[in-house]
């Protein structure tokens, strides 16, 4: 099994293994209960070889320092153990019951309960592997069991042609199961490393559109002010220069200008306070409050792959600007922390009004965090979002431990 080179296990393998060594370990110690009970004890040994076995390759599946230990070999070696040792553990019940008189004809049945076993370790090897490793483990417990049914033949002198071509259809049975499951496995993999660059292309896209629209949104802005304020604050100037040079030679003119530079500067105040109007969140303009955060939630949620929980009504009235723009920007600011340091798989969103309070509850299932000692990057924005909260008289409220996911909890009276 020395092509057996692959680093990252297959989700749920290990545990299907664990699922196995402890079935057979069940049923091994059933069939030592049913001898006990039958009062055989010449056959008692039989399954104590396999109860052995299975107690310790179920101790190396469950430890996992060893796997940290071993690294790339520690599943080969589980692997190895699990396929050479019912190989060995059958020829010495077949010995020992050769032993007892025992003729070759009659340990048939055997031969075919090796299969069975064998036969899990060849799906976990096609599982995890490739085609080499599967013929790598045809032809070594092929080899083995050939190796041991012959010295049992020479020792005890009988006839065991039948179990040792048994043996090669096994193997052939074996190589045929493995190259469609390694088939099917290598298949799978390849869709899903296209799933993966898919995703990454399509976030790759839903930045450089977030970039794009930021910076479209920005050329607007700069426009209207040079437009605009740049043009207003320059014809400020110059009639206030003119108003200097008159006001002692003519008064009333420097006067009649002074009056057209205090229109044109309340003119240019309304611009500039337009202007900084439109850096107000679009889809607030746009949606509203409830909306905009509902279409916030299933943007973020649909670009990270995470699955959305939301709860919020169709729209909120009579609220104040101030407070629409801060409890949009904090969701925002969660929101992005949730698919930058989260690692969550699961996302809530709750937008909760009553008659004095509207709430917005952001949850997450991601690693988390110790909230009482903030991370040196300021708990990724967490400050700013409490300033905005205490900016329009909210309380924000963050739960969070390592490894428990996080909740980002904001109440705001919402009477206007």
């Amino acid at each position: 099994m020395g092509s057996m080179k692959r680093t990252s296990l297959e989700p749920g393998l290990l545990q299907v293994f664990r699922w196995f060594v402890g079935g057979r370990l069940v049923l091994l110690l059933l069939s030592l209960c049913a001898q006990l009970i039958q009062r055989e004890p010449r056959t008692l040994r039989y399954p104590l070889l396999g109860i052995a076995w299975s107690v310790f390759l179920l101790g190396y599946l469950s430890w996992p320092w060893l796997r940290e230990r071993l690294g790339r070999a520690y599943l080969p070696l589980a692997l190895t153990a699990a396929s050479a040792g019912p190989i060995v553990e059958y020829a010495l019940t077949l010995g020992l019951r050769l032993a007892a008189g025992v003729t070759g004809a009659d340990v048939i049945a055997d031969v075919w309960q090796l299969i069975l076993v064998l036969f899990v370790p060849l799906i976990l090897i096609a599982w995890q592997y490739n085609l080499r490793s599967v013929i790598a483990f045809c032809i070594g417990t092929t080899m083995l069991d050939w190796t041991l049914l012959v010295c049992l033949a020479i020792i005890w002198r009988s006839r065991l042609g039948t179990a040792a071509s048994l043996v090669f259809v096994r193997s052939l049975l074996f190589a045929l199961v493995g190259y469609v499951v390694t088939r099917l496995m290598k298949e799978q993999r390849s869709q899903r490393e296209a799933l993966a660059q898919a995703n990454a292309k399509l976030a790759r896209y839903a930045a450089a559109l977030e970039q794009l629209a930021t910076s479209r949104e920005r050329n607007r802005l700069a426009r209207e002010l040079h437009d605009t304020l740049a043009h207003t604050l320059s014809a400020v100037a110059v009639q206030l220069e003119a108003t200097s040079a008159l006001w002692d030679d003519d008064p009333p003119t420097a006067r009649a200008m002074l009056e057209q530079s205090l229109a044109a500067t309340r003119e240019g105040l309304s611009e500039a306070r337009r202007a900084i109007h439109a850096l107000r969140a679009a889809p607030l303009q746009d949606l509203g409050l409830a909306l905009a955060i509902r279409t916030l939630a299933q943007s973020v949620a649909a670009r990270a792959g995470l699955a959305l929980d939301l709860h919020a009504p169709e729209r909120i009235d009579d609220l104040e600007p101030e407070i629409e723009q801060a409890m949009y920007r904090i969701a925002n600011e969660t929101l992005t922390n949730v698919t930058r340091h989260a690692g969550a798989r699961r996302l809530t969103v709750r937008l909760d009004q009553t008659d004095s309070q509207l709430t917005l509850t952001i949850s997450d299932d991601g690693c988390g965090f110790d909230a009482a000692s903030p991370p040196h990057d300021d708990q990724y924005g967490l400050q700013g979002m409490r300033e905005r909260a205490e900016m329009i008289g909210g309380t924000l409220e963050i739960e969070s431990q390592p490894g428990e996911g996080t909740t980002v909890r904001l109440t705001v009276e919402a009477a206007k």
